[in-house]
């Protein structure tokens, strides 16, 4: 799990931060092992209720709007939501069309720089080959 500072946020941006996450699981109609296992581990940093755990777990299947999910975003929890989102969105091992135009639009709501959304997906990228490099080594050391 990374190292986080959502769970030091207000309840009410955890909460928009998880819809977020949840939003984008359905962007592409397709909701894999791979999405729900990040999307999952990721509502585990929120801390949020049981009760507002089912209701993020309910808009799975009914989400509500991309900026009914932006409104309740501050500065910071918009940052984490949108690197958690790249991290969501390329799980499967690829970001498609609609998740790439979905990641830019939260981008621009958020007024970060142009290249926010490359600057994340390369350092998913990275972040994916170091854990790769960490199962090839527990591989190599059981020979």
């Amino acid at each position: 799990m990374l190292p986080d500072t959502v769970h030091k946020l207000p309840q009410s941006e955890r909460f928009a931060y998880a819809m977020l996450l949840a939003y984008m699981t359905r962007v592409d109609n397709e909701l894999t092992v791979e999405e729900m296992s990040m999307f999952e581990q990721r509502l585990g940093t929120a801390l949020l209720s049981p009760k507002q755990r089912d209701m993020i777990r309910a808009s799975l299947k009914n989400p509500p709007t991309l900026e009914k999910c932006l409104e309740n975003l501050g500065e910071e929890s918009g940052r984490l939501a949108l690197r958690d989102a790249v991290l969501m969105a390329a799980a499967d091992g690829t970001v498609d069309e609609d998740e790439r135009e979905v990641l830019d639009e939260i981008a621009e709501y958020l007024g970060l720089q142009a290249d926010a959304v490359n600057r994340l997906l390369s350092w998913t990228v990275e972040g994916y080959a170091w854990m790769q490099s960490g199962y090839d080594l527990l591989n190599d050391l059981s020979r």
